[in-house]
């Protein structure tokens, strides 16, 4: 039976409608935002799947049916997702992923459609909100609910899912999301705000999703099936206790090795140790076989969480031996490439990354898809994590969903500091190469490509440094057990951890946020602990950065492409372009294979190597976009005699005619009496038709000629007087 739920939220209005459509998924709905529609499902499979993870699946799927689009390309259908599409996927994982218990291995799969869309009303946090209720109603266990909201800024006043246009004006870009206790994933770029705007407008959002919750709650106690009963994995004790005794003592040895490799080695030594012991044992079947290994991995792995987590909260020591806020070694350093537009190294411990930058044209501006308002994009930030950069053999090609977004946070990072269009017309691109990865590659990639740009010489307002924070709790975060927040996480503290909370920004604020927790929720405290203890470690990094290059190169690279900018009537772009791009392919060729961008409102960009080749094809064109004026004077050559005039070159390929009787003060029979080809002659423009074509006049500045072209005599001067 059909049941439909409302909730007015914010000025805007929320329909969720359930038992129509989907009947045969495990739990759906069809929630309305507004305009925006969008049908969440959510299944699980019967029995758990063998692994060591709990295998969720999110998508989130734009039709381009959704805003009244057909697809480009051959077959006009919807491909693979793109950008926007998998960063929203990464966005809604990420907080429901924490709210299913420890053990569980049924696999589940949420499949958001967006089938309408009104860019006022988020269809992203609309897909959210559709997860957690197609999981709340569902029989699939699911400690939720949770939901998100986007929350921007504009004149200093927080707005929960501003429309487009308050996004434009916005100073902060902001997505949070939580359950009704506490935070549990937070995503944003801002305009350089200090800890505490963010911190206020992070606890602003929270506000809204308390309600969000509340009215799943309603939803939920109305129509929510019994939660069905599944087999959470848990290691038998026998095997545990067995493991325990026999490598305990080594592998607590093992994990205090500070160097990286050294220590993975002699962990895995003992691990190895262990599985060749189990996997060489007598089983009764296959199936015993391969779900005693999976038990011995994560008993070992287990073991490992749990020292490396005591060390920590106990008797804070870190697995390389830091304090709990200090830094590793840090290095930075310019042009390692000698051939591209700008490049950079930075290594922070066993991080390393080297960044490039590349400039080019407008058209070089990538074209976007997807259902945003954009379709063009010319700041471009790409990651890249080679299975070599941290000792192993992997697949390579096609970036993951992990890539891709790094990419964007680090896109969205420098994003901020990047100058204007007009101020510097470039296509911007840079590309982070991980080679070396020990924890936080991507705040490595965004210091690196930051030292890039400005080795390119693109003038950013302020350099962006970026930190990640990690968190590790005693037990439930209420007031009777300590956690431990640390500086600059290594892979170990990542991987075992409770929280990764990576920040990047300028001396002045915050430029990006991003936050994954694997427990149900941080509080204020936390967060706020967090982002003081990073903006400390910021500016750390920024001295070794500013020591290396402390601002922007003046000059770009002689392999960069060189620009002038500069504005023609519109009316002149015709002209300019010519008939089937006549005109500006002959100053293209004329001029080096210059390359010419021009806007609708007659800003004309020119890129290339030479500037002298640039000042070449700007004059070409101001020439044909000159407006001529009456009365303009000109000295130029006559190409062409007739007998009824001369045409004499003005500027450019413009000619004005000097008709026969405007070549003298006399009167001439023939113009090739007069003039000859290639003579200079100064005349001054007395006329343009509608067509543009140009009259002009000699005469007024010929000497005083009777009409057979000898002197006339002067004129006599009367005067008058009165009487």
């Amino acid at each position: 039976m059909k049941r439909v739920f409302e909730k007015e939220f914010y000025g805007k209005k929320i329909v969720v409608e359930t038992g129509e459509i989907a009947k045969q998924a495990d739990g759906a709905v069809f929630v309305r935002f507004n305009d925006t529609v969008v049908l969440s499902t959510a299944c699980c499979s019967d029995e758990p799947k063998e692994g060591d993870f709990f295998p969720l699946t999110v998508t989130y799927e734009e039709k381009q049916y959704a805003i009244g689009r057909i697809p480009g390309g051959f077959l006009r259908r919807e491909g693979r997702p793109g950008e926007h599409a998998t960063l929203t996927a990464r966005l809604i994982d990420r907080p429901i992923r924490p709210m299913f218990s420890d053990g569980f291995r049924n696999e589940v799969q949420i499949i958001n459609t967006v089938m309408s869309v009104d860019l006022d009303s988020t269809p992203e946090m609309t897909a959210m909100l559709g997860s957690s209720l197609a999981l709340g109603i569902s029989d699939i266990p699911f400690d939720g609910p949770i939901a998100g909201v986007y929350v921007g800024r504009v004149n200093g006043q927080l707005i929960i899912n501003p429309t487009v246009e308050e996004r434009k004006a916005s100073d902060l870009n902001l997505a949070v999301a939580g359950t009704k206790e506490a935070i549990n994933m937070v995503e944003a770029g801002a305009n350089e705000l200090s800890e505490d705007e963010m911190l206020d407008a992070i606890m602003f959002g929270h506000k809204a999703i308390k309600e969000l919750c509340e009215f799943e709650e309603e939803v939920i106690k109305e129509i929510g099936k019994p939660k069905r009963e599944v087999s959470l994995y848990t290691p038998d004790e026998n095997i545990k206790n067995d493991i325990y005794g026999r490598i305990y003592d080594r592998m607590i040895k093992a994990i205090s090795i500070f160097d990286k490799l050294e220590r993975q080695n002699a962990i895995d030594s003992l691990k190895k140790e262990i599985t060749d012991d189990y996997d060489n044992r007598e089983y009764k079947n296959e199936k015993d076989h391969k779900m005693t290994m999976l038990m011995v991995n994560d008993i070992l792995e287990g073991m490992v969480a749990n020292e490396v987590r005591r060390l920590i909260t106990e008797e804070k020591i870190r697995p390389d031996g830091r304090k709990i806020d200090e830094i590793r070694p840090l290095n930075a350093q310019i042009d390692l490439l000698p051939r591209v537009h700008g490049s950079a190294m930075f290594t922070r411990g066993q991080t390393q990354v080297i960044s490039t930058c590349t400039l080019g044209i407008k058209e070089d501006e990538q074209v976007l898809e997807g259902l945003a308002p954009e379709d063009t994009k010319r700041w471009m930030h790409h990651y890249n994590f080679p299975p070599f950069s941290v000792g192993e053999i992997g697949r390579t090609g096609t970036p993951g969903r992990r890539e891709i977004g790094h990419g964007a946070l680090g896109e969205r990072a420098l994003s901020y500091v990047l100058p204007s269009e007009e101020e510097f017309p470039y296509t911007i691109r840079c590309v982070a190469e991980v080679c070396e990865s020990n924890g936080s590659s991507s705040q490595a990639s965004i210091c690196a490509s930051c030292l890039a740009l400005m080795a390119a010489g693109v003038p950013i307002k302020r350099m962006v440094s970026g930190i990640a924070m990690g968190l590790i709790t005693s037990g439930p975060l209420d007031g009777n057990h300590p956690y431990t927040i640390l500086t600059d996480i290594q892979g170990l503290e990542d991987h075992f951890g409770d929280m990764d909370f990576k920040v990047a920004g300028t001396e002045l604020g915050i430029t990006a946020l991003q936050m994954d927790i694997k427990i149900k929720g941080v509080t204020r405290e936390i967060l706020h602990d967090a982002l003081m203890q990073a903006h400390k470690a910021r500016a750390q990094i920024r001295e070794v950065m500013s020591a290396c290059i402390s601002e922007p190169r003046k000059e770009l690279s002689k392999y960069a492409p060189k620009f002038v900018t500069f504005y023609i009537d519109k009316t002149k772009i015709k002209d300019v372009i010519g008939t089937g791009g006549k005109v500006i392919n002959d100053i293209i060729e004329k001029c080096d294979q210059v390359k010419i961008d021009i806007e609708d409102d007659g800003r004309v960009s020119i890129y290339h190597m030479d500037k002298d080749t640039l000042l070449k094809a700007k004059n070409m064109i101001l020439d044909i976009a000159r407006v001529v004026e009456i009365g303009e004077v000109f000295e130029g050559d006559v190409t062409r005699v007739e007998d009824f005039g001369a045409f004499v070159s003005l500027f450019g390929d413009k000619e004005g005619l000097c008709h026969v009787s405007r070549l003298s003060n006399g009167y001439v029979k023939s113009a090739h009496d007069v003039v000859r080809v290639g003579q200079k002659l100064k005349v001054k423009v007395i006329g343009v038709d509608e067509k543009g074509k140009i009259s002009v006049s000699h005469k007024e500045f010929e000497e005083n000629k009777g009409a057979d072209n000898s002197p006339k005599p002067e004129k006599k001067r009367k005067t008058f007087f009165g009487r």
